[in-house]
């Protein structure tokens, strides 16, 4: 075979490799497709992903299957899709923990930035600092002042080491000299299980996971993160307005894909993810729970990540925050 006929016959190879790889993706979905949640059931992961669930299956034409594989704060199932095929089946929605786990977990055995696509940041939402109701504990002043009157020994949970909430609770203790003791949680539902029959006397989540207790007395809500009162909750201050000036700090809910996922197929995912967003249904559905829809773009999800990674960086350096505290 001389020099002319095999370049014809590579030229040839390579047209139906790329021709077939087109067509793979033109094709997409022909078969299930599988989310994957790195909390346990219960949490606002698993209660956002299980709204979502029905209305990507009529989008796409496909069964989505929803595979709960918990642990680590959310690492162990975001890692296990960074591994995953790049072919558009395998998606995972991850929570605030995303942007700290790779200063939580210096050996994770995937590259947060490198190894995951971005395809939006769906919303955000305020958390709620809430101590049980047959607690003491009227205001978050009374909270505060317990904890001053016997260092080390008052509790608080929150779903988990280097969640927003452990992170947050942990500056407001440096700002008010406080010493309370962290009791991290393996994601919402077991944090909401121990919160509500008294487990745990205080504890800080979003409005997304208490909102039910709330309304039933079973826990008290004694402030919010976030900048300006909440709507669902009226009467509740901010920590701002408790005298901690400039002081926010909101959860986030996101869904990636492994990284090298065809474009074509993260802009379908995209168009169909942003249209059930806007859903009034879903949409009313994620007000009651307290979630802001954000809806943005892969790029400046990707953006916010990789701005996430460095801010948390130094909170968990500087207060030497480990897995497990």
């Amino acid at each position: 075979m001389n020099f002319r006929h095999f370049a014809k016959l590579l030229t040839l190879v390579f047209t139906c490799v790329i021709s077939f790889g087109s067509m793979a993706q033109s094709n997409w979905p022909n078969q299930p497709i599988k989310i994957i949640l790195p909390f346990p059931t219960g949490g606002t992961v698993d209660q956002i992903s299980r709204l979502l669930q029905p209305h990507l299956q009529q989008a796409l034409g496909q069964a989505i299957v929803i595979e709960t594989r918990s642990g680590a704060s959310g690492s162990i199932g975001t890692g296990i899709a960074a591994k995953a095929a790049p072919d558009g089946y395998t998606w995972v929605i991850v929570f605030d923990t995303h942007g700290v786990n790779p200063s939580l977990y210096p050996s994770l055995p995937f590259d947060t930035l490198k190894d995951l696509t971005p395809l939006m940041q769906i919303g955000t939402g305020a958390m709620v600092v809430t101590a049980h109701a047959s607690t003491p504990y009227k205001n978050f002043n009374d909270v505060v002042q317990a904890a001053k009157s016997k260092p080390g020994t008052l509790g608080y949970g929150t779903i988990g080491s280097g969640s927003m909430a452990h992170l947050a609770m942990t500056y407001l203790g440096n700002l008010l000299k406080v010493d309370w003791t962290h009791i991290p949680y393996k994601g919402g539902g077991p944090l909401a299980i121990d919160g509500v029959a008294g487990h745990v006397p205080v504890t800080m989540a979003t409005y997304a996971l208490w909102a039910p207790h709330l309304a039933s007395g079973k826990l008290r809500p004694l402030a919010v993160t976030s900048n300006k009162r909440m709507a669902e909750l009226p009467d509740v201050p901010t920590l701002q307005e408790l005298g901690i000036a400039g002081f926010e700090a909101q959860a986030y809910w996101g869904m990636l894909a492994p990284a090298g996922v065809p474009k074509d197929i993260v802009n379908r995912m995209h168009t169909e993810m942003t249209k059930i967003l806007k859903i009034p249904a879903v949409q009313e559905r994620l007000t009651q729970m307290g979630v802001v829809v954000t809806a943005t773009s892969p790029s400046d999800f990707d953006r916010f990540i990789r701005n996430e990674v460095t801010k948390w960086s130094k909170v968990v350096k500087d207060n030497n925050i480990q897995a497990g505290q």
